[in-house]
């Protein structure tokens, strides 16, 4: 992740952003419920698509949330996927039931 691109939580709208420069790229908002971040939608805006920045935008996220020492729960079909193909987070997610 260089200077341009960075995650940051934007807790008043419940969500983590990416930003590419100045410019809004994606987002991944959560719910908070207890000492779980539950992540219920992940989008990148198309002017950003095919660049990989979902994956940075998930890895951002992921990251803050562990580092808060929260649990990770995907209900979100992007965040589920990254976290299949990206160990390392394992103890730090309750996969949703059902």
């Amino acid at each position: 992740m260089t200077d341009e691109t960075r995650v940051t939580d934007n807790p008043d709208e419940n969500r983590y952003e990416l930003w590419v420069g100045e410019k809004l790229a994606g987002s991944a908002y959560y719910d908070l419920r207890g000492d779980l971040t539950v992540f219920t939608h992940t989008e990148i805006d198309d002017a950003f698509a095919g660049q990989g920045l979902g994956k940075v935008l998930a890895a951002g996220a992921l990251d803050a949330v562990v580092a808060q020492g929260r649990t990770i729960v995907p209900v979100c079909p992007f965040i589920a996927g990254y976290l299949r193909k990206n160990p390392g987070y394992e103890d730090h997610v309750r996969w949703p039931k059902g």
